[in-house]
């Protein structure tokens, strides 16, 4: 990847705040933020946001979009879908079911919901399906098959930022496949004190990147649980332009467009520290790349500099301040919608345009 990658031809543009805390309400005491979104079977959309109570134990809520003349400006809230009630979504000191992403897969008839299920050795990428939206069948954390190549195992590491594509694509030997992209961190020394950091044979950047892995369409077909089990695993995106400095990380669920997957993803600047303000000096925003449609495990353009950055108080002042942090897309009336969080605190919504 260098500076003369192509650039995507997509701009973000803000439409307001569609979602804030409800005063009195324990389960959203430090926020409500990171929505993942769907259409019932009636086809009304849905937002699915973080709630986040106090002592950031998080859960999945459901809340009902309004959409006046065409826009998203605010929800009816309908309920908790998802907590963390399973041993292995808690630990002795914390517990919770996460940012959740959420790609209907029509092949499937199923919403397919990713999640971090913060349990005993932090953040591991789990799922859980639905037909309704209400009602989630968990299937458990995702499962990496060994690959000798790596000289690693990645079940041995932290997690996030995890998302479905919508359809089959073509896998590694060019069977149809369910692929999903995630986000490994290589650091263990926060689980175990003292074992610091290890890297995938052929990696020597420790920065967290945005992989992809495989599950064969037939395999799943034959046994729907068969979505944990991945395998497959590649690189296929490191951080490269300054506003993504520290990380990367997926955002929402790739959009297919004529150009190929349009991935909106989050770049972080700052710096990350042992102590507990380690959130509080950093900065999310978002860009985007195209991944090809006949592979897309490959990044085909880039942008070097951020869709949108945090700049309105809302963006800037909050649980984590100066956090654009993207996580659904949803199609309006033929207009699409880019729902994010604002500052781990609010929920927001931008408009999606395709530029000249």
């Amino acid at each position: 990847m260098t500076q003369s990658t192509p650039t995507v031809p997509y701009s973000l543009t803000r439409v307001g705040v569609i979602m804030t805390p409800e005063e009195g309400n324990d389960h959203e005491a430090e926020g409500v933020l990171n929505p993942a979104t769907g259409r019932d079977p009636d086809g009304v959309l849905y937002l699915l946001p973080r709630l986040v109570a106090t002592g950031n134990v998080s859960r999945v809520g459901l809340a009902r979009v309004v959409i006046e003349d065409g826009v998203p400006v605010s929800v009816q809230r309908e309920g908790i879908v998802l907590a963390p009630d399973r041993g292995w979504e808690r630990g002795l000191t914390n517990a919770g079911v996460e940012d959740p992403r959420v790609t209907f897969v029509a092949a499937l008839g199923l919403h397919v919901m990713t999640y971090v299920a913060y349990g005993p050795l932090g953040p591991k990428t789990a799922i859980a399906t639905s037909t309704d939206l209400r009602q989630w069948t968990r299937l458990g954390p995702v499962h990496f098959a060994y690959d000798d190549a790596l000289d690693t195992d990645l079940n041995l590491f932290p997690n996030k930022d995890t998302l479905f594509f919508s359809e089959p694509v073509p896998g590694p030997g060019g069977e149809p496949c369910f692929a999903a992209l995630h986000r490994p961190m290589w650091d263990l020394g926060w689980i175990r004190d003292g074992e610091g950091t290890h890297l995938p044979a052929g990696v020597t950047d420790d920065r967290p990147g945005i992989w992809i892995s495989y599950v064969p369409v037939a395999e799943v077909e034959a046994d729907p649980t068969a979505l944990v089990r991945w395998r497959g695993h590649k690189l296929i995106a490191m951080s490269e332009f300054p506003f993504e400095e520290l990380k990367i990380g997926g955002g929402p669920p790739p959009l297919r467009v004529p150009e190929g997957w349009l991935l909106i993803h989050h770049g972080v600047t700052g710096a990350l520290d042992a102590a507990t303000d380690q959130q509080q000096r950093v900065n999310y925003a978002a860009g985007a790349m195209l991944l090809s449609a006949e592979d897309p495990s490959v990044v085909v353009a880039r942008t070097a500099e951020p869709l949108m950055a945090p700049e309105t108080e809302d963006e800037r002042s909050g649980i984590v301040p100066n956090v654009v942090f993207p996580t659904a897309i949803e199609e309006i009336d033929g207009q699409h919608f880019v729902f994010y969080g604002m500052a781990d605190s609010k929920i927001g919504v931008a408009r999606l345009d395709r530029t000249p």
